[in-house]
């Protein structure tokens, strides 16, 4: 929806953009209504996007960049930016360490960790949050979180390991329906030659030593064979560089790792949980 207050909370890179669309259609000598029409768009959604009273969306930087852009590609470069914008703050300087990593090694206790969240159950969780957040800022912040997900296809390949904690398979989230297709997702990702997928039971704990206590846990290696952790929680974020203190959280994700179901193990109970039939 177009406001006023849009654009005081635009962002450079959506300034970017409306600066660079306005100046391009002017080149090309077209109007805002015949922009519109060559992209499916109205002229008042264009004039919308110049004046930045509705920021520009992903799907229309991607028309932009068929239209106008002439194989530039700056507008499918101002798409990775204004993507980056719209991302909780906290979010922000790991969201590139992230898509950039050789391999990523996860745990998640609370909710499905965000990579592996289908479009529903991340839009169920999003806006049911608090403090609520509008439905437009719902709608952001899920396609942010669905374009993290090319990182599962990227070239060079990225491995990913996730342990997921019994009990994020047992808490539905938005309704049963979106849960089972949250489940059956988890399967199909289990699949995948690059993932390595586990559940940390519930049972862990019985032998007297649970090393799943603290909570989530990133921890990514990174091109330059470097290893930093990524640690949120409440809307605060950390960023760890420190190598003793990484080492650690590596070592305390093994442990978790040791204690949880083996992979097979691991699908069969999602796949139980989803009811999947083999």
């Amino acid at each position: 929806m177009a406001r006023s207050e849009n654009k005081e909370t635009a962002g450079p890179a959506a300034r970017m953009a409306a600066v660079l669309a306005k100046r391009m259609r002017q080149r090309a000598g077209l109007t805002q209504e015949q922009l519109g029409a060559r992209m499916g768009y109205s002229g008042a959604a264009v004039s919308a996007m110049e004046t930045l009273a509705q920021p520009v969306s992903d799907e229309m930087l991607v028309k932009l960049e068929e239209v106008l852009g002439d194989g530039t590609g700056v507008f499918e470069e101002l798409r990775e930016l204004v993507r980056l914008e719209r991302l909780p703050e906290q979010f922000r300087r790991y969201a590139p360490i992230e898509q950039k990593a050789v391999a990523l090694w996860l745990y998640a206790n609370h909710v499905v960790h965000g990579l592996f969240q289908t479009e529903e159950y991340a839009r169920a969780l999003i806006a049911g949050g608090y403090p609520e957040p509008t439905p437009e800022r719902v709608e952001e912040l899920v396609t942010a979180r669905m374009a993290r997900k090319a990182l599962f296809d990227r070239r060079p390949t990225c491995e990913i390991e996730l342990v997921l904690d019994e009990s994020v398979l047992l808490r539905p989230i938005g309704s049963e329906e979106i849960m089972r297709e949250q489940l059956r997702h988890l399967a199909e990702c289990a699949r995948r030659r690059n993932v390595n997928l586990q559940v940390l039971p519930l049972s862990a704990a019985l032998g007297g030593e649970y090393a799943g206590d603290r909570g989530d846990l990133n921890v990514v290696e990174t091109p330059d064979d470097g290893l930093v952790t990524f640690l949120e929680i409440q809307g605060e974020s950390l960023l760890v560089t420190d190598r003793v203190k990484v080492r650690t959280h590596m070592q305390r994700y093994a442990k978790i790792r040791a204690q949880a179901l083996d992979p097979r193990e691991s699908l069969g109970l999602i796949e139980r949980l989803a009811g999947v039939q083999r």
